[in-house]
């Protein structure tokens, strides 16, 4: 699917390619795609994606019981180990350190949202050779009309929350470069 709740931020590319999240559910699924640039190279973006295991770093208020987010990187936080639980959200399926990490829904989220897998990636902008992106695809059920109605609904409320998160990391990632 393309366009808004689906793909925000993302090159034609970025929405084309396969990201290990792809993988995860069974049966039809939707894919939903968002992107942004970052001005720093890949291992700086990457360390500030793994932040999302320390906070959340979209709207505090809502979704971080008003603490702030970190403005600093915590240290041992991009020591990504399979099993961990990522923020409130995901459990840790794959990591491929410096470059992406994957993971589902745990228990107690799989409850409120359904079944979702997600694969953040930070990878070269190949357009300046200096900075990278921010890659974030969810991946949810599409079986259903009751399926594709809450992917509609998730992806409206996920596009609001992780616009705010994507913008956040590339703004610190940037800043600490």
């Amino acid at each position: 699917m393309s366009g808004l709740p689906y793909v925000w931020g993302a090159r034609p590319d970025e929405v084309a390619r396969r990201y290990p999240a792809d993988g995860l559910l069974s049966g039809p699924t939707i894919a939903m795609t968002r992107a942004v640039p970052v001005a720093a190279p890949v291992d700086t973006t990457w360390r500030w994606l793994c932040q999302i295991a320390v906070a959340p770093y979209s709207y505090d208020l809502l979704d971080n019981r008003g603490r702030r987010s970190p403005r600093e990187l915590t240290p041992g936080a991009d020591r990504l180990e399979v099993g961990q639980v990522i923020g409130v959200v995901w459990h840790l399926v794959e990591a491929v350190p410096g470059r992406q990490w994957t993971g589902l829904t745990h228990a107690s989220a799989e409850r409120l949202f359904g079944p979702v897998a997600v694969t953040y990636a930070a990878e070269p902008d190949g357009r300046d050779g200096v900075g990278s992106r921010i890659v974030c695809r969810l991946v949810v059920p599409a079986a259903t009309r009751a399926d594709r109605l809450r992917a509609g609904a998730l992806g409206w409320g996920d596009l609001v929350m992780r616009r705010k998160q994507l913008l956040t990391l590339a703004r610190l990632a940037g800043a600490s470069h």
